[in-house]
C-alpha cells in the first residue's frame, strides 16, 4: 500500500532506491561525480526502458560518529528525493559526504543536495512529460 495524496507519493519506494552492491559499483564504475561543499553526488544514466531516478546514500562512520547523526544524514536527504524526484532525469544516483560537517545542520545539507540536483539537471536531459 503506498500513501499518495494529491499525485505525490508520501514514500520511499523500493523501485526509488539502490539496494545491491552491484548496483551501487557499477555507478561508482561509471566515474562520473559532481562535488559540492559536503557532498559529492554519483550518477549512472539508466536504460531507455526505465525512466525513475534510483537514490543510494553512503554515510562512513569516519565522518559521523554518532549513528543518530548518520540516519538523520540520511533521513534528510532520503526526503529532498522524494519531493525532487518527479522532475529528476532517470538516473542512478549515490550520494556520499565527502567533509565531516560541523555541527550536522540540515539546512546546509538541503542548500548542498539540491545545488548537486541542479547541476545534475545540466549534464543528464530532462525527462519527457507523459
Amino acid at each position: 500500500m503506498t500513501r499518495t495524496s494529491g499525485g505525490v507519493e508520501h514514500t520511499f519506494a523500493r523501485r526509488y532506491r539502490l539496494t545491491k552492491t552491484d548496483e551501487f559499483s557499477s555507478v561508482f564504475g561509471f566515474r562520473k561525480a559532481i562535488r559540492g561543499k559536503l557532498l559529492m553526488l554519483h550518477y549512472q544514466p539508466r536504460p531507455a526502458a526505465t525512466d525513475d531516478a534510483r537514490l543510494g546514500l553512503v554515510v562512513g562512520k569516519k565522518l559521523l560518529k554518532r549513528a543518530v547523526d548518520r540516519n538523520r544524514f540520511k533521513r534528510v536527504l532520503r526526503e529532498q528525493f522524494r519531493l525532487r524526484r518527479a522532475g529528476l532525469p532517470a538516473c542512478d544516483l549515490i550520494v556520499r559526504l565527502a567533509v565531516k560537517p560541523v555541527p550536522l545542520d540540515a539546512s546546509v545539507l538541503v542548500d548542498d543536495f539540491v545545488a548537486l540536483l541542479a547541476k545534475l539537471q545540466r549534464f543528464a536531459p530532462p525527462r519527457e512529460a507523459s
